[in-house]
């Protein structure tokens, strides 16, 4: 803080102009709009690999046996 007094307030006030704007340059957005910002999001995780089919999914083979199971056993209760 002393030092502060010590300089002339031109000096003071030009190190306060670029310390504020220092601040607000770490604030910045790279993305001027939602859609880029989505659009390189996307991008990244396709490059992380996280929208890949490699594990396959037994949900639907799943439900359709158990569909199936139904279907045969609601048959063999009205026989």
């Amino acid at each position: 803080m002393e030092s502060i007094r010590r300089q002339n307030p031109q000096a003071a006030l030009m190190s306060l102009e670029a310390a504020a704007a220092s601040a607000r340059s770490g604030f910045a957005c790279l993305f001027s709009t939602a859609d880029e910002y989505e659009s390189a999001l996307i991008t990244e995780r396709r490059a992380q690999g996280r929208y890949t089919q490699g594990r396959r999914s037994y949900w639907p083979l799943a439900l359709f046996i158990g569909c199936v199971l139904i279907v045969a056993g609601s048959v063999l209760l009205l026989i």
